[in-house]
This record gives C-alpha cells, structure tokens and sequence, in this order.
C-alpha cells in the first residue's frame, strides 16, 4: 500500500472516531439525574448499604422481570422521562457501562437515602451524599470530555436536562427519626426549613457551576400521607400532621429560592424549574379513584399496617395487579404512579411546574 492511500486509510480512520465521538445534531438531548431513593436506578447496588432495592419483587414490571436498583415494580420517574426524550435511560455512574457512547446520553448520579443534608441517611451506612454526586457529575465531564472534546462535552452539559429529588429523608430520616431528631430538634421547624433550604441553595450554585442550565427540582410529596408514615402514626388513615406540616412548609420557600436563584444566576434565562410533585400526591390521596388507583394508602409490596412496614422483599404481601396502587412500596410509587407524575411534568399546568413544562422546555430550546 502506498503513502498516499494509508494517509487516505488514516484520514477515514480518524474521520470515523470524530463522529462517533461527537454527539449529533439529532441526537436526544443528555439527561442528568441527582438525588435520592425517588430517582435512584442503581447506583446502590454497587455499594455496601441496607438501601438498596437488588432482590425480587423489585423490578417484577420491568422489562427483564429482574430487580435492577430501583424503588419501583417497573421504571421510575427518570427513565420515563428519558422516553419522552427518545433516549435509552442514562446509566448509573457507578455502572461499568458507562463509558464510550453510553456517555452520551447522560448519567444517573442518584443514591437511595440521602438529603440535602450530609448527616441524613447516615443510618444507611455507604450511600452516596449530594456533595459526592456532584463530584462525579465533576468526574464525568472528564471521561466524557476524553471521549469526545473538551467543546462538544461543555456543550453536550449545557444542552442537557437535569432532575434533582431531595428533600424528603431530611424529614423522613433525619427530624422526625429518633436518634438524628434529638440532634435535629434543636431547631423548630419554622427553623429548620429555612436552613434546609439555604442548604439547597447551595447544592445547586454548584450544580449551576458545573454547566447545568435547566435543572428541574422536585419538591417533596406528601410525605405524611405515604404508607410507612400511616403505618407508624396513623390510627385512622389520616395523613401524619407532623409531615404533611413540614412539606406544607418545605415546598413553597423552596419555589421561592428558585425564583431568587434564577434571579441571580438565569440571566433571564428559567435555569431552575419547580417541579410540584406534592400536587400530584395530593390528587392521587384524596381522589385516588380518578386516576384508576383502588388506593393511595395502601402499598402494593410490604407487610403491616397499610403494608408499611419495612422494604418490599420475597416474603412480603404483593398485590396481583400493581396498576390500580399508587403505591409500590412503604414510601415509593408503583410504575403506573410514576407515569402520570411524569405526564404532569411533560405536559402539566403551572399547578404542576412552574413556570414551564418540560415540553414547553425541549420546544423552547429547541427554536433557540
């Protein structure tokens, strides 16, 4: 083979490795995902901790039939989401698939009990805190930017979607849980709230700091209402007060630190984008048989009261016909749950996200 056609060989060569290193034009937009046991998709399986969800009934809807990590019977709210974007769900960053093209599409950097706080779920043992997920959302901006350029991975990151879930283990497994509540009592509520908040602000500066440019932010549900807190403190199916109080409290300074923090850091641009799953709580709880649910109290998998105590496991009661519980779980919502929830998200009122939809995102962005 001549000089002229290896320099031509290399060229194709070299030409081949730039597309498939560089995201398309057309390709769906790179998904993020921070948080906790709500987005979790695997993450914990790769760690020593009691908050994992790998062994059976977990996962009995999904596609493979097989528990894979996450709080569900079937897909959470972060794959259903990576649907509408056309994607293949993001991978979780401590999976060794992630690497090569499967950086493309994102990662999910989430972690099954932690907070907004460093000392919330430190019952669990290994998990992985906010502050190290947004290390290896730091991590990953390197691998990916080995992969495919310094520009195209800056790009890839500033075009992307972002959902971040914490809030609720605050409360959950942090103020109203003996021991960390002897600790954490030291605060009033009144106080403590505002102190999570200013916590949260925090987290997502940073976030901001490493690219992120649409970043949907989920308040906490009704996290009084859900069936491990009726099994503890309800005698009568009535939410707990305690909790429902706190999120009462929670979700609106939250909204409000949102619209402060694109105020500062948005450049007229809605970076941060209040995602109200709390409303949707409420509409399955308290008129659970206009979305097709039988109950909103009871959990599908579980034992107990409500079957609301402890994870789902083999010997746990399951229900035959997940789709009309809006509960999987003690505290996480079946996959039929979760879609309606999405729905909203997709394509809801400003009941439901404000002060946009994602759909209404993906179409602005789009234009632009």
């Amino acid at each position: 083979m001549g000089a002229y056609s290896v320099g031509l060989l290399v060229a194709a060569v070299a030409a081949t490795v730039l597309v498939a290193a560089t995201p398309a034009a057309s390709a769906p937009r790179a998904f993020f995902v921070f948080g906790d046991s709500l987005v979790d998709n695997g993450n914990n399986n790769y760690l020593m901790t009691t908050a994992r969800a790998d062994a059976p009934p977990y996962g009995i809807d999904f596609p493979t039939h097989m528990p894979t990590g996450r709080f569900s019977n079937g897909l959470n709210i972060p794959d259903i989401i990576s649907e509408h974007l056309g994607s293949q769900p993001a991978l979780p960053y401590l999976s060794p698939d992630l690497r090569g093209e499967n950086l493309l599409i994102g990662a999910n950097f989430a972690s099954a009990g932690v907070g907004i706080l460093n000392d919330t779920g430190v019952q669990f043992v290994n998990i992985i805190r906010i502050g190290q997920q947004l290390q290896n959302f730091q991590d990953y901006q390197q691998k990916l930017a080995a992969f495919a350029g310094d520009d195209a991975a800056r790009q890839l990151v500033e075009q992307s979607l972002v959902l971040i879930t914490l809030g609720g283990n605050d409360f959950v497994n942090n103020y109203y849980l003996v021991p960390f509540s002897v600790r954490s009592r030291q605060f009033a509520l009144e106080d403590y709230v505002p102190f999570l908040i200013s916590e949260y602000k925090k987290i997502l500066t940073r976030l901001h700091g490493l690219g992120a440019r649409r970043v949907i932010v989920t308040g906490t549900g009704m996290i009084g209402c859900v069936p491990a807190e009726l099994a503890l403190h309800s005698l009568d199916g009535e939410c707990a007060t305690d909790l429902t109080r706190a999120a009462d409290l929670f979700n609106p300074q939250l909204e409000s630190m949102l619209v402060e923090l694109n105020g500062e850091l948005g450049g007229g641009r809605d970076v941060f984008i209040a995602a109200n799953t709390n409303k949707s709580s409420f509409d399955f709880m308290f008129n659970p048989q206009d979305y097709g649910f039988v109950t909103a109290k009871v959990a599908c998998c579980g034992q107990g009261p409500y079957n609301g105590i402890g994870l789902c496991t083999p010997a746990s009661n399951v229900c035959s016909n997940r789709d009309v519980y809006a509960y999987w779980d003690a505290f996480h919502p079946t996959e039929r749950a979760n879609r309606l929830i999405v729905d909203q998200l997709m394509h809801g009122s400003t009941d439901h996200i404000n002060p946009m939809n994602i759909s209404t995102i993906l179409a602005m962005d789009e234009r632009n």
